[in-house]
């Protein structure tokens, strides 16, 4: 159980008790009143289409992806989509507009939020895989591999909503 894991808290080092507060138990220092909201990280997604083909990195643990990664604590999601992209295919790319935001429940570890942006790029030709991935590849939208992420299937859904009219 998450609650297990806080024994002190992380200001005063008092010893945390357990509370309900209405929705959920959580974890609080009677001492000097911090509680523990375990909350998501967010993460940014970059979506490149060139003539109906998606830009998929296939990650190290296996399975493909749209390019996606964390945001750091002192950085825009503007900035961390750009950093990101950059990270994982080499490209400078355009951010253009958030297409998509879902919540991510895919790792009971990690509940993110992720954010998909659209990108622009002049040319993926000279993409290389980096970061977390260990290849590139254009797809068709409707010819994608299997994706590790459940939600990159529900923005690929979305843009085969709106780019192919299926």
């Amino acid at each position: 159980m998450e609650l297990d894991r806080y024994q002190y808290c992380p200001l005063c080092s008092q010893a945390l008790t357990t509370f309900h507060d209405g929705e959920r138990l959580r974890r609080r220092c009677k001492n000097c009143g911090w509680v523990h909201y375990r909350n998501p990280t967010v993460g940014v997604a970059v979506i490149l289409l060139h003539d109906d083909e998606l830009l998929l990195g296939k990650r190290r643990s296996g399975g493909w992806c749209i390019p996606c990664g964390h945001v750091e604590w002192d950085e825009t999601i503007e900035d961390a989509a750009m950093r990101e992209i950059h990270e994982e295919t080499g490209l400078d790319v355009r951010i253009k507009e958030v297409f998509a935001v879902h919540s991510n429940f895919h790792d009971p570890q990690q509940h993110t939020v992720g954010i998909w942006y659209f990108g622009e790029s002049d040319d993926f030709s000279n993409a290389i895989p980096g970061g977390d991935l260990i290849e590139l590849k254009s797809f068709p939208l409707t010819k994608l591999p299997p994706l590790i992420f459940p939600t990159d299937e529900k923005v690929v859904e979305q843009l085969k909503d709106q780019f192919l009219h299926l």
